[in-house]
């Protein structure tokens, strides 16, 4: 049997350790050849050995993105319990609940109670809305969890996604084609990732559309199958675009909506999918809701005294 495994983000020296030091003790371990090429992992053997290797090499990837680091005695205590009589299946490596996603620049937590209850929210269910003022923290989680999703093999994509609507000016009177006149509306997506994928590895990812960062229009028509679907600013997008994007879900794929109640950009907020969505699909089984307020705001201190005094205006609708 032959097993073909796609690091996809992962840098192949971290999984596989310095000189193929941990490649080395599956091999001891195991009858089986264990070749690595750039960004594929190549495995032959007997098919219990080659699932046996699989098993050990997911679970070094999960421990990579939630603890950061994976040490040869990590890849020991991996191979005893795979190999193990009395192996359980919830027996593994533990890593901390709280942790999301190791990225380029270190470990990604909550840092609020609400953010954990959010990132908890979406453990539990296949669809999650995330609700709540700017610096909660939403998109940036968002896409942390999509991004563990994809190293971890859970997802086969992501899909980042953002109503084009016009807040105060027209997509016709800026320059450009269409890409370079839509690309402003979806910046924050593009810097969230940045964040967590080099350069390099983003741009490669994108091109194969393993990653697709388009508006809410671009989504109609599509069934997706094994994706991590993301819609931003999910406030903007009216009821008929919210039910468009909730049915594009397919087989296997996982779904989070973001917004924020207060900044609705449409002629009405009634018009708003995300105020209707709440009470049209608060009883459906295998859906959240996550709602931050400004005790999880995360940026310049400034921000939660400029939301409070916000909502503290009631010459504001």
């Amino acid at each position: 049997m032959e097993k073909i495994i796609n690091l996809k983000t992962l840098e192949p020296i971290i999984l596989l350790g310095v000189a193929d030091a941990h490649i080395k003790l599956l091999e001891a371990a195991f009858p089986a050849t264990i070749i690595a090429r750039g960004k594929n992992i190549k495995i032959r053997g007997e098919i219990s050995d080659v699932e046996h290797i699989s098993q050990i090499l997911h679970e070094m990837m999960e421990t990579l993105s939630g603890k950061g680091s994976l040490t040869v005695r990590d890849v020991q205590k991996l191979i005893i319990l795979v190999t193990s009589k009395n192996n359980n299946s919830n027996c593994k490596i533990l890593v901390p609940e709280i942790v999301i996603h190791y990225g380029k620049k270190g470990a990604i937590i909550p840092k609020t109670k609400g953010q954990e209850s959010y990132v908890k929210t979406v453990r539990k269910n296949d669809i999650v809305f995330s609700i709540g003022p700017a610096g909660t923290g939403k998109t940036f989680i968002a896409v942390a969890l999509a991004v563990a999703a994809l190293e971890n093999h859970k997802v086969d994509r992501i899909i980042l996604c953002r109503p084009a609507v016009e807040a105060g000016e027209s997509l016709g009177f800026l320059p450009g084609d269409l890409k370079e006149k839509v690309d402003p509306y979806l910046a924050p997506l593009y810097d969230s990732l940045r964040r967590m994928i080099s350069e390099h590895k983003l741009i490669k990812l994108l091109e194969q559309k393993t990653i697709e960062v388009i508006p809410l229009a671009y989504m109609r028509g599509r069934t997706l199958d094994n994706a991590y679907m993301i819609l931003d600013e999910a406030q903007n997008a009216t009821v008929m675009q919210m039910k468009m994007f909730l049915t594009r879900l397919g087989i296997g794929s996982r779904a989070i909506v973001t917004g924020d109640t207060t900044q609705i950009d449409l002629q009405k907020r009634a018009d708003s999918g995300l105020v209707q969505v709440s009470n049209i699909l608060k009883n459906v089984e295998g859906i959240g809701f996550a709602t931050l307020d400004c005790n999880d705001v995360v940026r310049h201190s400034l921000v939660m005294k400029i939301i409070q005094a916000y909502e503290e205006d009631s010459s504001i609708e």
